[in-house]
C-alpha cells in the first residue's frame, strides 16, 4: 500500500503536466486584426496547435495604444491558458502616452518572434545625401527639421528621440494616426522626413521615391544600403528595434511555460512562417526569455530617460 501512495505520488507531477492544456489556449492580440502583429500570431497559433493538443485561437482587444488588450491578458489567470502577442508600445512607451494600471513586472516574457529597425527617409529632391549631411544640418539649425511618427510617445517617437539626444540634435516631431497617414503626408510635401517601420517606405524607396538615410538598428540592412547603421553613427548602444512578441502572465507553472516555449518555438522554425515574416518587411528571430526580459528592462529604461527630458506625461 505504501509503495503504491509513494508512485502514485511520484507521477502525480507527469500527470498534471501531460493534461496541460486541457482548453483551447487564447492569444490576446492587443492591436486591430490585419495588420503584421496579427498575421504572425495567426500563423503562430495554427502551427503550434497540433502540438499543444488543443486549438489555439487569437483575439484583438485593440484600443489605448495596446494597453486594453495587455491589461486583458494580465488580468487572465496565469495558468498558460492566455497569453499574448504584442509589438513593444504597450509594454515599454505607452506608459507615458496614457494611464497604464500594470507594471514591467507583471509579464512574463516568453519569446520574441520578429524584429526590425525603423528608418528614417528624405524625398529625392532632399539636400541631404547621408545621414551626416542631415545631423549637420540638425546641429546647425535646432528644431528646424520635421519628422513624422505615429504619435506622441510611440515606440517610433522614443527610439528616434533617444538617437537625437546622443547625437546632440533637436527636430520636430509631427505626430500621425500611424505609418500610412505618416507616409501620405511625407509624399505630399508636409514633412521633410518619414519616420516609422521598414515595410511602409520600402515600395516608395524601390521607386526612387524616397532616400533612406539611417536605420535605428547596429548593422546596416542590405535592402537600404544607403542607409547608415548606428554603429557606422558610432552610437549602437542606441539600438531600438520595432519587436514581435509572446508575453505572458507572471507566474506560469515552469513545466506550462516549457511546453509553450517547445510548441511555439517548432513553429517559428518552420518555413511557412519565416517567410511570412519576412513578405511583412520583418526579420525573422528567436529571443528567448532571459535575453528576452534583459532587452525589455534595457528598453523600458531608456525610454522612461528619454521621455522624462521630453517632459512627457501620461493623459
Amino acid at each position: 500500500m505504501i509503495r503504491l501512495l509513494l508512485a502514485t505520488l511520484l507521477l502525480a507531477p507527469a500527470a498534471v503536466a501531460q493534461t496541460f492544456p486541457d482548453r483551447p489556449i487564447r492569444i490576446i492580440v492587443p492591436l486591430a486584426p490585419g495588420g503584421g502583429t496579427d498575421v504572425f500570431a495567426r500563423v503562430l497559433a495554427e502551427l503550434a496547435s497540433p502540438a499543444l493538443g488543443q486549438p489555439v485561437v487569437v483575439e484583438n482587444r485593440p484600443g489605448a495604444v495596446g494597453t486594453i488588450g495587455m491589461q486583458t491578458m494580465l488580468s487572465a489567470p496565469a495558468d498558460g491558458h492566455t497569453i499574448g502577442f504584442t509589438v513593444n508600445s504597450p509594454i515599454t512607451s505607452a506608459h507615458h502616452a496614457v494611464n497604464v494600471r500594470y507594471t514591467l513586472d507583471q509579464f512574463d516574457p516568453l519569446f520574441i518572434a520578429a524584429q526590425g529597425p525603423f528608418t528614417l527617409c528624405v524625398r529625392p529632391n532632399s539636400p541631404f545625401q547621408t545621414a551626416q549631411d542631415m545631423i549637420a544640418f540638425a546641429r546647425a539649425n535646432p528644431e528646424r527639421l520635421t519628422y513624422g511618427s505615429d504619435g506622441v510617445a510611440s515606440t517610433m517617437h522614443l527610439a528616434a528621440e533617444r538617437l537625437f539626444r546622443r547625437l546632440d540634435i533637436r527636430l520636430t516631431m509631427v505626430p500621425f494616426q500611424g505609418a500610412a497617414q505618416t507616409l501620405t503626408a511625407f509624399t505630399g510635401g508636409h514633412i521633410d522626413m518619414y519616420g516609422g517601420s521598414i515595410a511602409p517606405i520600402t515600395p516608395t524607396a524601390r521607386a526612387g521615391n524616397a532616400r533612406c538615410l539611417l536605420v535605428t538598428s547596429r548593422d546596416a540592412l542590405a535592402d537600404l544600403p544607403g542607409a547608415a547603421s548606428l554603429t557606422q553613427l558610432g552610437v549602437p548602444e542606441e539600438e531600438t528595434l520595432i519587436w514581435f512578441a509572446m508575453v505572458a502572465p507572471r507566474g506560469i507553472p515552469a513545466d506550462r511555460r516549457a511546453r509553450l516555449l517547445e510548441a511555439f518555438r517548432a513553429a517559428h522554425a518552420t518555413e511557412r512562417f519565416q517567410n511570412q515574416v519576412r513578405s511583412q518587411g520583418a526579420n525573422p528571430a528567436w529571443v528567448g526569455p532571459e535575453e528576452f526580459s534583459a532587452r525589455l528592462r534595457a528598453e523600458h529604461q531608456a525610454f522612461d530617460t528619454v521621455a522624462r527630458a521630453l517632459n512627457l506625461r501620461a493623459n
